[in-house]
């Protein structure tokens, strides 16, 4: 079965061009005094925001977002950056988005610290990012340009889309994206047997993480919103997390995360992340799935740290082809 996909840069040239006819006719007769303010390129609106509400401009042109779920959003609505932060992996910009997106996009540093400067030189008219990643900056931030922070990032990266749109002044274009995604589940769900028999399907994600325990996630996290769609059954285990995002093991009690199918991601190095010490494990290898061939290894740069509907149309894409085997 060939599975669609919503397409997000397609989608947005399509609605761009409905945008643009609807500004057209408002321009034409609302306001006919000729300046700039009727003409919408000082027009703004209000935004409500995890700092309150912020004013920003209905079309902004140079926008800087602070974390790669902001990236993927404005990517996905047919928005480059003028500048971005680089996540904490090799390749700055996460490795699944199109290098033609990326391409001529500044890096203003790490996620966690942004170069101030270089972000304010580059004469932002918006800028992205969440309260939990930098609420200590806001204010700095708020004096370069108007900044729409989201509470959190990652489970509830649905509703942070929606706020992403609506500083962009997308909407149209997230409302399509939304419907894309919500096609390509269904799709994925029937092309694998249907909802009852996706639901008797228990899918464990392990995370081996570099100077950390070994996280198996549980229900409140951006992979396991995915999941759900699709509507996959969890393991018990996973009811254990601690707020729902994971429940964190040693190497000595991986078994705990067996399941039906098994996704594990590595970020770090292998052998710190104990990695390489689990999966060369009796433990590991004793696993059903393990035995079974339902072990997959995938990119925790897609899988984990991307959070948005770019990465999650490729990750529904993986899905179908591991659990189809």
């Amino acid at each position: 079965m060939t599975l669609r996909s919503f397409r997000p840069r397609a989608l947005a040239a399509v609605s761009l061009t409905a945008v643009a006819a609807l500004t057209l006719a408002a321009c034409g007769s609302s306001d006919d005094s000729g300046s700039d303010s009727a003409s919408g390129s000082d027009a703004t609106r209000t935004v409500k925001t995890a700092m309150g509400d912020v004013k920003v401009k209905k079309a902004p042109q140079r926008v800087v977002v602070l974390d790669t779920a902001e990236l993927d959003s404005a990517l996905t609505l047919g928005v480059k950056p003028v500048g971005a932060t680089h996540a904490d992996v090799t390749s700055g910009f996460l490795n699944y988005l199109p290098k033609d997106q990326v391409a001529g996009i500044e890096d203003v540093g790490r996620m966690m610290t942004p170069n101030l400067e270089a972000i304010a030189g580059l004469k932002p008219d918006l800028i992205l990012t969440s309260k939990i990643r930098h609420g200590d900056k806001y204010a700095e931030l708020s004096k370069i340009a108007p900044t729409v922070m989201t509470e959190n990032t990652g489970y509830p990266w649905k509703e942070n889309f929606q706020v992403h749109a609506e500083a962009l002044g997308k909407e149209a274009e997230a409302k399509m994206v939304a419907e894309g995604y919500a096609d390509h589940v269904a799709d994925v769900t029937k092309a694998l047997g249907g909802k009852e028999k996706v639901a008797a399907t228990e899918v464990s994600m392990v995370r081996f993480v570099e100077g950390a325990d070994i996280r198996i996630y549980g229900r409140k996290n951006y992979i396991a919103t995915i999941l759900a769609d699709v509507g996959l059954g969890r393991p018990s285990i996973t009811d254990k997390a601690k707020d729902g995002f994971s429940y964190d093991v040693s190497p000595e009690k991986i078994d705990l995360a067996d399941a039906d199918v098994v996704f594990h991601s590595t970020y770090g190095d292998p052998k710190k992340s104990k990695e390489t010490e689990t999966t060369g494990s009796g433990l590991w290898k004793n696993m059903d799935a393990v035995k079974n061939g339902k072990v997959f290894a995938v990119d925790d740069q897609l899988w984990i740290q991307g959070i948005g509907y770019t990465a999650a149309d490729k990750i529904l894409g993986e899905l179908h082809k591991s659990l189809a085997k």
